[in-house]
């Protein structure tokens, strides 16, 4: 069995709790990933969801720009503090790579704002994508960091 990766990146917005969450949860993901890094696509779209997302039991496919697809299902809803959500039937270029994903979106107070937490536990597809897990997570936190730098943006022009 191959041991999962788990990767996460943090930002701190001058905004309140209540403020970052509500934003984060119901932004659509094609605005907050909407820039590729090096080969990980951005999201083009999402199909297959029932109104606001924020219901525990919701899912959606997820649309990536290099043709492939995932499904995500929200599994957890904590209001002002996180919601996270599994990813599943993966196609296109990362299905070799992935099998599962569990992702978590946390949210705690920092001073006058708060600290946003987005982290991610990587199911490798097989042993031998096990042993590109070290480059995925780099790759991963380089996409991340520019997914922040969006949301930043986002979160700030809703506050």
């Amino acid at each position: 069995m191959t041991k999962p990766l788990t990767v996460q990146h943090s930002r701190t917005f001058p905004v309140p709790v209540e403020k970052a969450y509500g934003v984060v949860l119901t932004t659509p993901l094609e605005r907050i990933f909407n820039r590729r890094f090096g080969p990980m696509p951005p999201i083009r779209g999402v199909r297959g969801q029932d109104g606001v997302w924020g219901t525990v039991g919701q899912t959606r496919t997820i649309q990536l720009a290099d043709g492939g697809t995932m499904r995500e299902e929200l599994t957890e809803v904590e209001p002002h503090a996180g919601f996270g959500y599994t990813i599943t039937g993966i196609t296109g270029p990362m299905k070799p790579l992935v099998s599962r994903v569990e992702g978590r979106w946390s949210f705690e107070p920092a001073g006058t704002g708060t600290r946003i937490t987005w982290q991610w536990t990587v199911h490798p597809g097989s042993s031998v994508a096990g042993l590109a897990m070290p480059l995925f997570g780099r790759l991963w936190r380089g996409y991340a960091r520019k997914a922040m730098e969006t949301l930043e943006t986002i979160v700030l022009a809703a506050a």
